[in-house]
């Protein structure tokens, strides 16, 4: 049976993702470092995990897997879990895939290195719109519908 995996820490789209999920009837499982107010859905499982860099994202990526869907913006995260075959949405409703994972990894590196040149650059990326929201829950809609089976 299919899981939706939430990498919930900053995710803006959780109730979104449950949502969709509880009308799919899948479960969903967020997963924490903590202060996230548990869900009364039978279906949505909330898991804390100890403080520490990655923990969050190592605990999804050692049980995402074929017919899985992980929702995350970490790119790390988003690579380990496309390898295990799990299908990965970013929260604005963008796919990565093994075909865009690698381009997505180098282009978090650039920008990494960049940033760490110029200490006084300002700015960063640009803010959740509404748009991102609305592709976000047709995306989900599709990979569900894959995940289950029922992809026409």
């Amino acid at each position: 049976m299919s899981k939706l995996y939430i990498d919930a820490d900053a995710c803006p789209v959780k109730a979104e993702a449950e949502r969709v999920a509880t009308r799919h009837r899948v479960s969903m499982v967020l997963v924490s470092n903590g202060g996230l107010r548990p869900s009364a859905n039978p279906l949505v499982e909330s898991v804390i995990v100890p403080e520490g860099p990655d923990v969050a994202d190592m605990w999804i990526a050692d049980r995402a897997g074929p017919g899985d869907v992980v929702v995350t913006s970490d790119i790390p995260l988003a690579a380990k879990c496309v390898a295990a075959g799990a299908q990965v949405l970013k929260p604005n409703g963008e796919a990565l895939t093994a075909a865009n994972v690698g381009n997505a990894l180098a282009t978090r590196d650039l920008m990494t290195d960049l940033r760490a040149a110029d200490p006084f650059r300002q700015g960063g990326g640009k803010g959740f719109t509404k748009a991102d929201r609305s592709r976000f829950l047709e995306a989900l809609e599709r990979e569900l519908r894959k995940a289950k089976g029922l992809a026409r």
